[in-house]
């Protein structure tokens, strides 16, 4: 019998990436189509390179760095490549925040 492969506990409730900061690590649920979010008619093409770059649902993510003062862009890895993103276009990108390492 083969076991099922176990998943990491995930927070209930699914934020938008730009809400978070360098450290923060978790699993994208799914990337949203906002106008109040993207703001214009390029919306649909936004999503659409997010999703090709990578964020979509169940691929695992990491803030590896941000700019200072103003922590626009963010730098994340998701899979195998890093990516800096607008805070404006992380905003589409809705995520589950795993708990820091080393805590249950």
């Amino acid at each position: 019998m083969i076991a099922a492969p176990e998943t990491a506990p995930r927070t209930a409730l699914a934020v938008p990436l730009a809400s978070l900061h360098v450290g923060a690590r978790g699993v994208v649920e799914s990337v949203v189509e906002d106008e109040s979010t993207l703001g214009d008619e390029t919306g649909a093409t936004i999503v659409m390179r997010l999703i090709e770059i990578g964020f979509v649902a169940g691929e695992r993510f990491e803030i590896i760095a941000e700019a200072r003062p103003s922590g626009d862009p963010l730098a994340v890895r998701i899979g195998g490549s890093c990516f800096a993103l607008r805070r404006r276009e992380a905003a589409a990108v809705l995520v589950s925040v795993l708990p820091p390492s080393g805590q249950p």
